[in-house]
């Protein structure tokens, strides 16, 4: 299986991109923004793929071509304002759903906001509003699709080293997750074709990544 990263040069993209090449029978494509980013994926033995997510929707398509799987990672991060939120996190989101279509992939993982209901949004500080709308309406999108999509809510992610070990449930208490446990949460989905026409939230836990993937 060949898996399509986008946002490979985020956090969770690049512990993703490792993880796929470190498993046999798939390969990682990453798309980044920047040339100077293909290096280290190259060093991995991964396919880099320079396109900016403000591009056009065909350029995003191009870069879909060819692979059996797409993955979402990327987010316009903390530093940026609300016009950076929409542009990336969702009409990113929403043109690389519609270049999967485009391109024949039925395979999609989602990786958006721990919650993204419309109470989430209502509730929400006004400084993180406008990402967890954003997060909403993509979700949304993707879910009206005939792909074959896993939408995950990952919890407040931090840079621990990974423990191999999370809760997965449709609803779980908030908590913290290390990026490295989500990305293997996504392989885990990958791999698992019971996770599609699925969306769950992930936080830390005592259950093994593959074993709380697999009893969702």
């Amino acid at each position: 299986m060949k898996v399509l990263v986008v946002g490979a040069n985020g956090q969770v993209g690049k512990h993703l991109v490792k993880k796929i090449q470190d498993t046999e029978g798939l390969q990682a494509k990453a798309m980044i923004r920047k040339e100077e980013q293909a290096s280290y994926f190259k060093d991995l033995g991964a396919e880099p793929v320079v396109v900016d997510l403000e591009g056009t929707p065909d350029e995003i398509t191009k870069a879909t071509e060819g692979v059996d799987a797409v993955v979402f990672t990327a987010g316009s991060g903390p530093n940026t304002g609300p016009d950076k939120t929409m542009l990336i996190d969702l009409d990113g989101a929403v043109k690389t759903i519609e270049a999967a279509k485009s391109a024949g992939v039925k395979r999609y993982v989602m990786i958006s906001s721990f919650d993204t209901t419309r109470e989430a949004i209502q509730e929400a500080p006004s400084s993180f509003s406008p990402y967890v709308a954003a997060k909403h309406y993509a979700d949304d999108w993707l879910r009206r699709t005939d792909l074959d999509y896993t939408i995950i809510h990952p919890g407040m992610l931090t840079n621990d080293e990974g423990t191999g070990q999370i809760e997965a449930a449709e609803k779980v208490e908030r908590g913290e997750i290390p990026r490295e446990d989500v990305a293997s949460a996504i392989l885990a989905s990958l791999q698992q074709e019971s996770t599609i026409g699925k969306e769950f939230q992930i936080v830390g836990g005592s259950k093994s990544v593959h074993d709380a993937v697999k009893d969702l």
